[in-house]
């Protein structure tokens, strides 16, 4: 009986070995993030980060000043009954397009090529403008971008585009917002697509190494698009994650009905 249950261990724990050596099965160095960290060097974040503006961009530009009735046409309102002198409401103002040649028309300023320029760049020309033409007295210029999104695809658990609450958000939060990558996603091959100059461009991402920390990559711009894919052993493996599970469950619970027959074979009756 003895050498029957040291069998039966033995064939417990090479299915177990069986069952890990399955093609999907992931190991620590496939799944977890900035492995290397410890080793990584700090460096200074780039606290003056901001995007340029693109063509296709929506600008929520807020214009104030002491008199009402001089900063209300600069301000394009659903309800112009909600602005008042200093206190506009920012949800009834109707945002600027950034047309297909990169201007945006304000009325008094003209065509503005702000195409390239960064959002304080703007309000500096802006008021400078304002002030030069005797158009404002003492003026306010707030500008914020209305649309800026980035689109998460691939092995995530909420694929999808995404409004982003600021300018400043990083790849880290982008995937958080998509609800991280899922067990079968490829963390050292992430795809990062992106506009520049007019052209598309992609750069490939290693979420289990610590430099994308330090990287200029590290912040996303408007329209990104960061593609997830799947690990090289979930598609040699062909299976999905709830099919290995089937798999492994199905397997288990045949060892337990053997297990269960060959003890009951081997256990003296009294």
């Amino acid at each position: 009986m003895k050498h029957s249950l040291r069998t039966l261990l033995w064939t417990l724990i090479l299915a177990g070995f069986a069952l890990c050596a399955l093609p999907g099965c992931t190991s620590p160095k496939d799944i977890l993030y900035f492995q290397d960290i410890d080793q990584m060097t700090p460096q200074k974040i780039d606290a003056e980060y901001q995007p340029v503006i693109m063509k296709d961009d929506k600008l929520q530009i807020i214009i104030s000043g002491p008199d009402k009735s001089v900063v209300m046409p600069y301000n394009f309102t659903l309800n112009n009954g909600n602005s008042s002198g200093y206190g506009m409401t920012p949800t009834a103002v109707i945002p600027y397009l950034v047309d297909s040649e990169g201007f945006i028309d304000m009325p008094g300023i003209g065509r503005i090529k702000v195409e390239g320029m960064r959002r304080t760049e703007l309000v500096d020309y802006i008021t400078k403008t304002l002030i030069e033409r005797g158009l404002v007295k003492e003026p306010v210029v707030s500008v914020s971008f209305q649309n800026y999104r980035v689109t998460v695809l691939g092995e995530v658990r909420n694929p999808g585009t995404y409004t982003m609450p600021s300018e400043r958000v990083t790849i880290l939060q982008a995937l958080g917002m998509a609800g991280d990558l899922a067990l079968q996603a490829d963390r050292h091959d992430i795809i990062l697509i992106r506009d520049e100059d007019g052209k598309q461009v992609h750069y490939k991402i290693d979420l289990t190494q610590s430099d994308i920390l330090n990287s200029e990559l590290f912040f996303m711009h408007q329209n990104d698009v960061l593609y997830v894919p799947q690990s090289a052993k979930r598609i040699a493996s062909g299976t999905t994650p709830t099919g290995l599970w089937s798999i492994i469950l199905s397997t288990l619970s045949t060892l337990v009905t053997v297990a269960t027959f060959f003890i009951v074979r081997v256990t003296p009756t009294k």
